[in-house]
């Protein structure tokens, strides 16, 4: 089986998966050897990681990182490729055929525009952008998860109805995968679960730290990503250590550190 097809399968199953987010070849590498089945690129933790914004980063830069995590491992990686590269339907059907080129085996395409004077595309022009890279998506000579998601939540519009009505558009127009980043309330997600036939995505990182991946499962989600989360964490770990050096003076957090001797032997396998 290939990993293209690996990936299809994970989401044919009925069985409830975690997607982790990786942002380099490192971090790839050690999701592998903790037992994860894909990965998927994170926007935010590639352009963090590269100094840069969240969504300044290049098409030509989001090409090359997205190859990179596909190299990095045998596990297959879908791609955090924003609007796409670019905003017509045409565009949006290019991109899907140049994450195929680089050997990606899925790819989530949302409905942000990036202008934050009106950041949500109109219905009828989303639709049609995501009709147009499922259309791309059947042309593939391989399997190709294509996730369609739904911005709203994640830029402040918290109108449940509308974002039902962009995803289950999203899913008749041959959307594999349902998405609505920044949806956190468990009744919300658990009826967005059971009005949409598709497997639906939730984001871990919006979510409250106290909640339980079990009632996520039992809400009716069949992905969990997790975004920038463990990039995250990461650096919020790295940036403690900075403060307690200049500000405290003392060195605790070299009892948190990662095991060198694991490190070692997950690195030396490649």
């Amino acid at each position: 089986m290939d990993r293209y097809q690996a990936f299809h399968q994970l989401h044919e199953s009925n069985e409830p998966f975690i997607l982790p987010n990786p942002w380099d070849i490192g971090s790839a590498r050690l999701l592998k050897a903790a037992g994860f089945k894909a990965m998927g690129s994170t926007s935010g933790g590639h352009a963090y990681m590269s100094g840069q914004c969240d969504h300044a980063t290049s098409e030509k830069q989001i090409l090359q990182h997205c190859k990179m995590l596909v190299d990095a491992t045998d596990l297959p990686v879908t791609g955090d490729l924003g609007k796409g590269f670019g905003d017509s339907p045409a565009s949006v059907a290019s991109t899907i055929e140049q994450a195929a080129e680089i050997g990606l085996a899925g790819c989530s395409i949302e409905d942000f525009t990036g202008d934050p004077n009106k950041p949500i595309f109109d219905f009828s022009l989303s639709v049609e952008r995501i009709a147009a890279a499922c259309e791309a998506r059947d042309k593939l000579e391989h399997d190709f998860i294509l996730t369609a998601r739904c911005d709203n939540y994640a830029r402040g519009i918290t109108d449940f109805d509308e974002t039902m009505d962009r995803l289950k558009a999203f899913e008749q127009a041959g959307a594999d995968v349902l998405y609505a980043p920044g949806m956190t309330d468990l009744d919300e997600v658990k009826l967005c679960c059971s009005e949409l036939s598709n497997p639906v995505n939730l984001l871990l990182e919006c979510l409250p730290p106290t909640m339980a991946i079990q009632d996520i499962k039992d809400a009716g989600v069949r992905r969990m990503s997790t975004g920038s989360g463990f990039y995250l964490a990461a650096m919020g770990g790295f940036m403690s250590a900075i403060d307690e050096v200049n500000n405290a003076g003392t060195l605790n957090f070299i009892s948190d550190t990662a095991d060198y001797a694991i490190l070692e032997d997950t690195f030396s396998r490649y």
